[in-house]
């Protein structure tokens, strides 16, 4: 009895063991089952208008006070003539338009062209035919109109010397300084350096001077051997006081050198009249010379010419590639009036401006010669200089 006692206690012991090593050990919760989030409730319907977006402003309009057209001169005459001169031009334009201008005055021939291409919707330029040539490859700047000088659509290069030098002939340049206006003047650059290579001729040293006045003081006062600007014919009393030979003339054969400058026999009777204007006699110079004739009233008798170039294009009036077409067409009409005015005299028709006595309508094919001296010389304008 004991024996079974043991044993059946030993059996409930371990029993219990059992049982309590089971109640110990907790099962792992159920993960509880994911609920989804309620939708947002949808906006209650309005009767008001979605606010409308911020307008934003509309920029000016081109020839209004606020965006005027900018009317682009090269420095090629004092600064101060070409301003006085183009706000009267401006205000005569206002006038008969009703559009707002601005006059500028780049400091360089190739800065007027950058000017140009970089405004391309509101820039019109006074620029001369290497000018236009070199900015209608670069950004397509149109010409309108074509300078008229008593009667010349073509104008050319002169080259000055010392009268009581010892420079006489034009292959006596040759190893001389050269002064001349801007790398980008027509006729104070590109022509001569076509005819010295044509004649192969080198000059010297070269300088550029800051434009076609400069060059003649440069040579006055003995800074350079010689110098190349613009020349027109002078007004002659045997022609009625208009030009002393027309193109014409020169076309026909008709011109011979001593023809160039003022007859030898009245130069000595060169000098201001009482308004200021240089003559010699009843011989008016048209050229670059007369420009420094208050500081230098005797620069006739100093300076003669050498000799004078082939005929060049005349100067242009050309607008930005992009400028709008009835803006264009409103400015050419009056700017055609006020050719005709007695206030163009004191604009650009003033001899101490361009000398501009008319204009006339161009067209693109006019300046090729220009371009083929563009791609003889190799001139661009990069190496225009600033």
């Amino acid at each position: 009895m004991k024996k079974v006692s043991y044993v059946l206690f030993a059996l409930l012991v371990i029993g219990a063991m059992v049982l309590s090593a089971c109640s110990s050990a907790t099962p792992e919760p159920a993960p509880e089952p994911e609920v989804e989030e309620p939708a947002a409730p949808a906006p209650e319907p309005t009767d008001e208008p979605a606010p409308a977006p911020e307008p934003t402003e509309a920029p000016a309009a081109i020839g209004s006070e606020e965006h005027p057209i900018k009317v682009l001169f090269v420095p090629s005459v004092d600064t101060g003539v070409i301003v006085s001169g183009g706000e009267i031009m401006a205000d005569a334009l206002n006038e008969a338009t009703g559009l707002s201008f601005e006059v500028v005055v780049p400091t360089s021939y190739a800065a007027t062209i950058e000017e140009m291409c970089a405004s391309p919707e509101d820039t019109m330029g006074f620029i001369p035919g290497l000018g236009y040539v070199l900015a209608n490859q670069l950004c397509g700047v149109d010409v309108s109109f074509k300078a008229i000088r008593y009667g010349f659509p073509v104008y050319f290069t002169q080259f000055l010397v010392k009268r009581d030098g010892d420079i006489k002939t034009f292959e006596d340049l040759n190893g001389k300084t050269w002064g001349y206006p801007d790398a980008g003047s027509t006729s104070g650059y590109m022509v001569p350096i076509t005819m010295f290579q044509e004649a192969g001729i080198e000059p010297g040293e070269t300088v550029e001077t800051g434009g076609h006045t400069a060059a003649v003081k440069a040579v006055y006062n003995d800074e350079v051997d010689f110098a190349t600007t613009y020349y027109s014919v002078p007004l002659s009393p045997e022609a009625g006081g208009g030009p002393w030979w027309t193109y014409q003339d020169w076309q026909a054969g008709k011109v011979t050198e001593e023809m160039y400058d003022i007859p030898d026999d009245v130069i000595e009777s060169c000098a201001l009249n009482d308004a200021g204007k240089l003559y010699c006699g009843e011989w008016r110079p048209l050229d670059a010379r007369p420009n420094i004739r208050e500081e230098a009233p005797d620069v006739i008798q100093q300076l003669a010419i050498l000799t004078i170039s082939e005929p060049i294009p005349n100067d242009t009036m050309s607008f930005g590639p992009d400028f709008p077409e009835d803006l264009r067409a409103q400015i050419e009409e009056a700017l055609a009036a006020f050719a005709e005015t007695d206030a163009w005299a004191e604009s650009i028709g003033n001899n101490d401006f361009y000398g501009w006595t008319g204009i006339e309508g161009a067209t693109d094919a006019e300046y090729d010669f220009v371009r083929k001296m563009v791609a003889a010389v190799g001139i661009s304008l990069e190496n225009l200089g600033e």
